[in-house]
């Protein structure tokens, strides 16, 4: 329940704190289970794609084991966030836990780098050695690949629409279903040919996709543990909303910044020199601020003369 506050604060006015309705947003329950046994699917299917990728001298299955293992840490990473955010802050973590799943995301993204650059490495030292691939092997682990991902896929179906952490892991289990029909792929054109060059080329081409997927993540999480404003929300609009709210006639010290991967958190002063709006106001606004950028947690303060020095005005203070 959302819990407004008015109270002076020294040397700045009114000070007034609010949270729009359902100030944080979480999916059901249910994908909690959703996640453990997408994780659980997932991890031993990769032990399975490391054995029989090593027992038939594949590095395409090898390079698809290290691409579902993307998906078993992605799926805790927002599996832990799931979890995570359900937590209740502390007196030392105020805001709560879900800041973690920003930093387990930075580490996914690096360790998942390192290993793609392994397996790239092998796979290039098989062009010049290749080894002879058991190509029905391939076929029939990357087939059952296909089937673990498409029915982790399934599992976040449902939830796609009103979450975006459900939405991503969805995405993500829909593509590597893909990835597995070009290992299947693979094999069948070297069972039918004889080319084992097809192997190693495979597996370039799955790093690829790693690579090119993970890169967005080392980015995303590298600016979200900066405290940046989350991708999607524009700060000029963000600002010109609050500008805009009756009675603002100057704003400053605006800050929008991650609480955790799904939750943003922003404060600002708001000048208003016919007096503080009331709770109500700020309520609305606050409200405003979440069904348009998703913004659940904010915290305003306004100050009532507009002669008032506020220390945190000018824009190259923090």
């Amino acid at each position: 329940m959302p819990h407004p506050a008015d109270h002076d604060h020294a040397g700045h006015g009114h000070h007034g704190h609010a949270h729009g309705p359902g100030g944080h947003s979480h999916a059901p329950a249910s994908f909690g289970r959703a996640f453990a046994l997408g994780i659980a699917l997932n991890a031993g299917f990769v032990v399975a794609e490391a054995v029989f990728g090593l027992l038939g001298h594949s590095m395409a299955l090898l390079a698809d084991a290290g691409h579902n293992l993307s998906d078993v840490l992605g799926l805790a990473v927002a599996g832990g966030a799931h979890a995570l955010t359900r937590r209740a802050p502390t007196r030392r973590f105020t805001y709560g836990f879900g800041s973690s799943s920003i930093l387990a995301a930075l580490f996914n993204a690096v360790f998942l780098l390192v290993v793609v650059g392994g397996l790239s490495w092998e796979a290039i030292l098989r062009f010049a050695q290749p080894e002879p691939v058991a190509p029905w092997t391939v076929m029939a682990v990357a087939a059952a690949g296909i089937a673990v991902n498409g029915g982790c896929a399934l599992l976040f179906a449902a939830g796609r629409h009103g979450d975006l952490n459900l939405r991503g892991a969805f995405v993500h289990m829909l593509a590597d279903a893909v990835v597995s029909a070009g290992v299947v792929a693979a094999g069948l054109l070297i069972l039918l040919t004889g080319w084992l060059w097809v192997d190693p080329a495979v597996s370039l081409a799955v790093n690829a996709v790693i690579v090119w997927g993970t890169w967005s993540l080392l980015r995303d999480s590298t600016v979200l543990a900066m405290g940046a404003v989350p991708p999607g929300i524009e700060p000029a609009a963000v600002r010109r909303f609050l500008a805009e709210r009756p009675g603002v006639q100057g704003l400053h010290d605006l800050h929008i910044w991650p609480i955790s991967t799904t939750e943003t958190a922003l404060t600002a002063h708001l000048v208003m020199p016919g007096g503080h709006p009331g709770d109500d106001a700020l309520m609305a606004c606050c409200a405003g601020l979440r069904e348009r950028f998703g913004i659940g947690h904010a915290t305003l303060q306004v100050e009532t003369d507009a002669a008032t020095v506020c220390a945190l005005a000018p824009e190259t203070v923090v």
